[in-house]
């Protein structure tokens, strides 16, 4: 039985050993070989680069496939939406009410005005119109009197018809009977006819009596009526000397001073509306024709974005600009004030489903015509076509696709070249 191989084994002598000087070069091969492989695709690109640049000193930004909105950024302003001015409504002494930033509610007195010669004409009216009211009471008491008088004279007459007519009735009978002539009839006859007429008269002249009486009392009301009018009016005009807030507020300017003298028409208090907030813009020239009333718009207060709309947009050009008035969409946010700046964005048109990419300050160089695309760590030149821009984001027609990366800083260091190598 075979225990084990080691009388089968036998030495043999071993080769000659590597000298230190083979050995030395042959790991230097091997290293530089090594090097080659990592260096060779960054020296490739470095070599077909024309300029290179440190990677950190670029903006890089990928194209994607997205909504686009092409706005206009423009400072904002924001403006109550009711700011009235109340005027003196006559000339005298005001008696100022308020202070500037006093806070009051609608229909709140701001002022009183003191105005003599109102007072006056007031009164003066008022008694006049009393006057007037009297004549018309006896007026309406003299055509009651006369209407009586004229009812009692047809009255009478009627009583002399009926008479008349027994008259003729019995001269009938005594004429039939032989025993009255002809002149006592004939006289019996003219009585009854006199008495007919009387009372067609009477009854017409009655009639167009209350007709001039009626005319005539109606002429009086309308008198009447007319300086109720005029002491109507001066009554508002007294009333109206107590200037009144037009909305709830705050008062934010006085015009006069108290008891100061002051005339028609003169302003007073401001008050501005501190529930209705509006922004006020100022568009550049250049998108004017854009905009009009109704294109949404988008406030930023905050960090928060509005939803808004154009409300008004002014047809002069004010040192190349338009001035214009955006309203909330809805409840403007709490906290806003009087003259605080905000960042609008008026939209000017929105696209769907478009290739876009951050905007930056390669767009202004390239005239949105040229793009440096980044591949393996370099930045080759191409050619694109740019489309709409907005505030933070240009559209790409053509030139790059989904997915690229390019650079979107400034692109004027590159002057012009093919390739630029990012070390």
């Amino acid at each position: 039985m075979i225990q084990d191989t080691s009388a089968m084994d036998q030495p043999i002598g071993s080769g000659r050993p590597l000298t230190r000087r083979l050995l030395v070069p042959g790991i230097l091969v091997v290293a530089a070989l090594v090097v080659v492989a990592l260096v060779a695709p960054s020296l490739s690109r470095w070599l077909g680069a024309e300029r290179s640049i440190d990677l950190s000193k670029v903006r890089l930004a990928t194209v994607v496939r997205g909504d686009l909105e092409r706005d206009v950024a423009v400072q904002g302003r924001i403006v109550a939406a009711f700011h009235p001015t109340t005027s003196s409504p006559a000339t005298g002494i005001v008696a100022l009410k308020v202070r500037a930033g006093d806070v009051v509610e609608k229909e709140q007195v701001l002022a009183v005005v003191s105005s003599p010669e109102l007072q006056s004409r007031l009164q003066q009216e008022q008694s006049s119109l009393l006057a007037l009211e009297s004549d018309l009471g006896r007026q309406k008491v003299q055509a009651r009197q006369k209407i009586l008088s004229d009812r009692q004279a047809v009255d009478l007459a009627g009583v002399e018809l009926e008479a008349a007519k027994r008259a003729m009735r019995r001269a009938e009978e005594i004429r039939a009977a032989g025993l009255l002539n002809a002149v006592e009839y004939e006289k019996a006859q003219d009585d009854l006819a006199r008495g007919e007429l009387a009372l067609t008269h009477a009854r017409e002249s009655a009639e167009l009596e209350r007709e001039s009486l009626d005319l005539e009392i109606r002429n009086r009301e309308l008198d009447v009526e007319r300086q109720r009018l005029v002491v109507s009016d001066l009554e508002r005009q007294v009333a109206e000397l107590a200037v009144r807030a037009p909305v709830g507020g705050l008062v934010s300017r006085l015009d006069v001073q108290d008891h100061d003298s002051v005339t028609t028409g003169q302003p007073l208090v401001a008050v501005v509306d501190l529930s209705a907030f509006e922004v006020e813009v100022l568009v550049p020239e250049g998108y004017a024709d854009e905009i009009g009333p109704g294109m949404p718009a988008v406030v930023t207060y905050s960090s928060q974005e509005y939803d808004a709309r154009v409300k008004s947009i002014s047809p002069e050009v004010e040192g190349s600009q338009v001035r214009g008035i955006v309203s909330f969409g809805t409840a403007p946010p709490e906290g806003l004030r009087q003259n605080q700046r905000v960042s609008t964005r008026l939209v000017l048109e929105s696209k769907t489903d478009v290739l876009k990419v951050r905007r930056g300050p390669f767009l202004e160089h390239g005239g949105g015509h040229e793009a440096y695309v980044v591949d393996d760590g370099t930045a080759l030149r191409r050619t694109i076509r740019a489309g709409a821009t907005s505030v933070d984001e240009v559209e790409i027609v053509s030139g790059l696709e989904e997915g690229d990366q390019i650079i979107i800083s400034d692109t004027a260091r590159f002057e012009g070249v093919d390739g630029v190598y990012l070390r």
